[in-house]
């Protein structure tokens, strides 16, 4: 049984079957299986499909929790990444979020300028064939500071090593009072 419990709200209770692949090899992992037809049907009601990794659009998702809900994007697709700019040496952060989904990451654009006034731009890599091309929308350092420090608020549920990249890209210095990356 996974929950949490946190005051009298539950977030998940679904008893699961949790399973081990390549057992005994270098790259064993856990997965978690689960089979609820009332969480599959709610989750095709707010738009997510079977396949979404490459039919993936929009999402219906209430504005109080969007920020929960990227920061679950951001814990699965989503990469947040630290370096030392080689021209002026100072310290560089980005937001990548990946999907093969063009239109899944143009609706997530959107949302993530109405929410938090920050612009972003999405980049194409062509696969070679079978594998679908994939996107990526990318922020900037001021822009990702501003996304991960809603996103990633005390005790919020998220993945450890997320959480860490975050704390420490909200807490670098920025380096300067204003950014192209947001909107007047």
């Amino acid at each position: 049984m996974i929950s949490r419990n946190l005051g009298n709200t539950r977030l998940c209770a679904i008893t699961n079957k949790i399973g081990i692949k390549n057992k005994g090899k270098v790259n064993e992992s856990c997965y978690i299986e689960f089979s609820n037809k009332n969480l599959y049907e709610f989750l095709l009601s707010v738009g997510l499909t079977p396949c979404k990794s490459l039919t993936q659009d929009e999402v219906i998702v209430m504005d109080d929790f969007f920020c929960d809900f990227l920061r679950g994007v951001i814990d699965g697709d989503g990469c947040i990444r630290n370096w030392t700019h080689p021209g002026n040496k100072k310290e560089q952060w980005s937001l990548r979020i990946y999907s093969p989904s063009l239109a899944f990451l143009e609706w997530l654009h959107r949302e993530i300028g109405y929410f938090f006034q920050a612009k972003g731009r999405i980049h194409k890599y062509a696969k070679k064939k079978p594998l679908a091309d994939m996107y990526t929308l990318k922020y900037g350092k001021m822009a990702a500071k501003a996304i991960l420090n809603k996103c990633y608020y005390k005790d919020a549920l998220s993945l450890d090593r997320k959480a860490k990249l975050a704390s420490e890209c909200c807490s670098s210095f920025a380096g300067w009072k204003h950014s192209k990356t947001f909107f007047n």
